[in-house]
C-alpha cells in the first residue's frame, strides 16, 4: 500500500489497546508502519537498484525484527533524552526558587519528583508494538497486485493475492474518516477505531470474493478461444500467487500449439467489482475488463461479445533469451510477474528487446498499434547481430 494509508492505519492501530501499553507507542506505530520502505534509500543507486531491492529484506523476516528493535530504540532515546531535559530544566527552576527564599518562609510543599523518570516509556513495550507495526505494514502489502516479499532474503519469490490495488480510496476514506471523527473523547476514539477495523476487513473480505468470481467467470469471458492448459501450468484455485516462474519458453502443450499458462485478476483504481483480467498464453497475453456484476457472465445464452480481446505478443527469440541474461533481464524479469517481450531489428541487424509488465501498463496494445512511451516497469535491451549487448535501460 502507499504510505499514506500506511501512516494513518498506524494512527488507528495507536487508538486500539496497543495504543494504552505506554507513552510512545503512537509514535512507535506511525513509524514502524512506514519503516520498511526505508528501502527507497537504494534509488540513490539508480531505479534498477531500487526495483531489485524494494520489498526485499526490509519486508522480510530480518527486517521485521531489525526494524522493530531500530524504532523502539528511536522512540525510547527521544523521550528518554526529553525526560532528561525536563528533569534538569525543573532542577534549575527548583534551585532558583530556593536561592530567591533561602530566608525566608517557605511557602511551597516539598520539591516536584523528577517526572522524567515516569514518563519514560519501556523499551520491551516499544520493541514489540513496533515490531506490529512493521508486520501490518507487510501484511498489508501481501494483498496488493504489486505484491511483496516477505520471506526475503531467504526466499527472493514475490507473493501476492491480487485483492488490492496499491492505492485503495476507500480504505483511504474510512481510515481518514474515523481519525476525524474520534476526537472528542478516548472512549469514542477506541470505538471508532473498531468501527474502522470492522470496516477494512469487510472491504478485504468484499474484494477477496469479487476475485474468486473473477476468476471463476473468466472463461466464459474469453469464450472458446480460450486454448488447453500448458504442461505444466499456474493452478487457478489459488489464494496467493507466487513468482517469477519458468520462462516462457519452457511451457509446452501436447498439441505443439499455444496453450494457457494463467489467467488473472488484477483490480482497479475505482471499483471493486471490476476487474482486469489477463490470459497468459504461451506466445501471448489476452487482455479483457470485467465487471463481475454483469448479469450477461451468468447467462449462458448472452452475447459477452467474447471475440472483442486485446493480445500483446510474447515472442521469446534467441536475442529475447540473450537479452535475458544480462543484468537487466535478470532483474526485470525477477520483478515482473507478467514481462511481455517484443522485439525490432533495424537495417544494422540490431535488435530492440522490449519487456513490459503487464500489470502496469494502462490500456493494453494490440499487437500492430506502436509501442507506448517506456515507464519504469519497462526494459529494454539492445543486441548486436553477433550477440553482444550494446545498451541497457530501464524506463526512460
Amino acid at each position: 500500500m502507499d504510505n499514506l494509508t500506511h501512516t494513518l492505519f498506524g494512527l488507528t492501530l495507536a487508538r486500539t489497546a496497543l495504543g494504552r501499553a505506554g507513552r510512545g507507542t503512537t509514535a512507535a506505530l506511525v513509524v514502524a508502519s512506514n519503516a520498511p520502505d526505508v528501502d527507497i534509500v537504494a534509488t540513490a543507486s539508480g531505479a534498477l537498484s531500487y526495483l531489485r531491492w524494494h520489498r526485499g529484506p526490509t519486508h522480510g523476516p530480518i527486517g521485521l525484527i531489525g526494524l522493530g528493535l531500530a524504532t523502539a530504540s528511536l522512540v525510547w532515546l527521544w523521550y528518554d533524552g526529553s525526560a532528561r531535559l525536563k528533569s534538569r530544566r525543573l532542577q534549575a527552576r527548583t534551585r532558583s526558587v530556593s536561592e530567591k527564599q533561602e530566608h525566608a518562609p517557605s511557602k511551597h510543599g516539598p520539591p516536584d519528583r523528577d517526572v522524567g523518570s515516569r514518563s519514560q516509556p519501556s523499551f520491551s513495550v516499544l520493541a514489540v508494538v513496533s515490531m506490529i507495526g512493521v508486520l501490518m505494514h507487510v501484511l498489508m502489502d501481501l494483498p496488493t497486485s504489486y505484491g511483496t516479499r516477505p520471506l526475503s532474503p531467504f526466499d527472493w519469490h514475490w507473493y501476492a493475492t491480487d485483492w488490492m490495488p496499491v492505492v485503495d480510496i476507500y480504505l483511504l476514506i474510512a481510515l481518514a474518516a474515523g481519525l476525524a471523527m474520534g476526537r472528542t473523547s478516548p472512549g469514542v476514539r477506541r470505538h471508532t477505531a473498531l468501527i474502522v477495523l470492522i470496516l477494512m476487513a469487510a472491504n478485504y473480505g468484499m474484494r477477496a470474493v469479487a476475485h474468486h468470481e473473477a476468476l471463476a467467470l473468466a472463461p466464459r469471458l474469453f469464450g472458446p478461444t480460450l486454448p488447453q492448459r500448458c504442461a505444466p501450468s499456474v493452478p487457478t484455485a489459488r489464494i496467493i500467487d507466487r513468482w517469477p516462474r519458468s520462462a516462457p519458453p519452457a511451457w509446452t502443450a501436447p498439441s505443439g500449439h499455444r496453450c494457457l499458462v494463467e489467467i488473472a485478476a488484477i483490480p482497479t483504481f475505482l471499483s471493486p467489482f471490476r476487474w482486469r483480467v489477463l490470459a497468459q498464453m504461451s506466445n501471448a497475453y489476452e487482455i479483457r475488463d470485467m465487471n463481475v456484476l454483469d448479469p450477461r457472465l451468468r447467462d449462458p445464452a448472452s452475447d459477452v461479445s467474447w471475440r472483442v480481446r486485446v493480445r500483446y505478443p510474447n515472442l521469446w527469440t534467441p536475442a529475447v533469451e540473450r537479452a535475458a541474461t544480462t543484468r537487466l533481464g535478470q532483474v526485470f524479469l525477477g520483478f515482473s510477474r507478467f514481462p511481455a517481450a517484443r522485439w525490432t531489428v533495424d537495417g544494422n541487424g540490431i535488435t530492440t528487446v522490449r519487456w513490459d509488465d503487464l500489470r502496469f501498463t494502462g490500456a493494453a496494445l494490440a499487437a500492430d498499434q506502436p509501442l507506448r512511451p517506456p515507464s519504469l516497469f519497462t526494459a529494454m535491451v539492445r543486441v548486436d547481430a553477433a550477440g553482444r549487448v550494446i545498451e541497457e535501460r530501464l524506463g526512460r
